[in-house]
């Protein structure tokens, strides 16, 4: 019968402790998993309490737990690790920039996929098999492939770091929590990362939640931007518009106010001329008859004198004529009222409207 096949992420079967595939696994009451030498060591150093806890969710157990190892889950880690060795083929496996080498390859190297933090060394599918198989290896915790390996390792002890303490936020190895660290609260990397994993989503939902107000935010500013700028080009259309009809009608009060202009000049231009014209008739008459005069005065003949002067009509010398006011060349028109109420306009045109009057009026 063919065998089903199932994708597992290794991740799911690592053990919390020593950051390595679980060996001899077994599942306490609360459901998490470790290495049976794992949470051994981590029960023993808590037998002076006598209340044994879970390193990853705290969970307490009063008496101390017999355990027994969970076949079914040693079974599918071991297929596993043979899924893993099939997979591993060098002519796919060559390290590119940015893999972490096999330290024991010569040659062209292969890509590393586990660090040992005993060795202190990296190794390619093919030279970790002996940590797999020799008894001699059975200790050395395997991680990931890493190229920072001395940061996992604690430079006072030589131990891998493995704790983290949270009285003093730092990560320790368990020699430091046995000695420096013993009376603060410290817990494994894996349940300290499972809490500040929690925080992280929190931060990065509130993150999200910030993020998104802020884009609403912009998008109501660029809202008002748009509105500010219709606003005021509808504002300069409108002020247009409207000086355009008052420049228009300024212009066509200004060609009216020009004809009547014109039209009044017309009119007392015509009567001051012909007003001209009587006068210079009559200046003709009185020349000619101051010359009469001129000759009556230095006649010696008494009687033709006394007959003359006797029939002359003197009155006729002493009429005079309206003369209308002769146009100003100042400030002030003869055609507009003056601010002083009414002086400098024409005889001829007192008791007129004048053309501004008579637009307006």
């Amino acid at each position: 019968m063919a065998e089903a096949s199932i994708s597992v992420d290794e991740d799911q079967f690592i053990c919390p402790v020593c950051l390595d595939l679980l060996k001899h696994p077994v599942t306490i009451n609360c459901g998490h998993s470790y290495c049976m030498v794992c949470i051994y060591k981590h029960w023993d150093q808590e037998e002076q309490r006598g209340v044994y806890s879970c390193p990853q969710c705290r969970e307490t157990f009063t008496p101390r737990p017999v355990l027994r190892r969970n076949n079914m889950l040693a079974e599918v880690v071991e297929k596993l690790k043979k899924t893993e060795v099939r997979a591993a083929s060098p002519a796919h496996c060559y390290a590119g920039a940015g893999d972490v080498e096999c330290d024991f390859c010569t040659g062209r190297k292969l890509k590393a996929i586990k660090s040992c933090l005993v060795c202190l060394a990296s190794y390619c599918e093919t030279h970790l098999q002996p940590h797999y198989q020799s008894p001699a290896f059975k200790k050395h915790k395997l991680v990931k492939a890493s190229k920072q390996l001395q940061e996992k390792i604690c430079s006072q002890h030589d131990k891998l770091i493995e704790i983290y303490c949270r009285t003093d936020q730092t990560c320790i190895c368990y020699v430091c929590m046995m000695q420096e660290h013993k009376e603060h609260d410290t817990v494994v990397s894996a349940a300290e990362r499972t809490e500040k994993q929690r925080e992280l989503k929190q931060q990065q939902r509130k993150s999200q939640q910030r993020l998104q107000e802020k884009e609403n935010q912009k998008q109501e500013l660029k809202k008002t931007i748009n509105f500010i700028k219709f606003s005021a080009q509808s504002a300069v259309e409108d002020s247009e518009r409207i000086f355009t009809e008052l420049i228009c009608s300024i212009e066509k009060k200004r060609s009216e106010v020009t004809e009547l202009i014109r039209d009044q000049e017309k009119t007392e231009l015509s009567a001051a001329e012909e007003l001209l014209e009587q006068l210079e008739q009559e200046i003709t008459d009185l020349k000619r008859r101051n010359t009469e005069l001129e000759q009556l005065s230095h006649t010696e003949d008494h009687i033709h004198f006394l007959q003359v002067t006797k029939h002359q009509k003197m009155g006729d010398c002493n009429r005079m004529h309206s003369l209308p006011h002769p146009v100003h060349h100042g400030d002030e028109s003869p055609y507009y009222s003056s601010s002083s109420g009414g002086q400098g306009t024409s005889d001829s045109s007192r008791g007129q409207a004048t053309p501004t009057e008579r637009i307006h009026g």
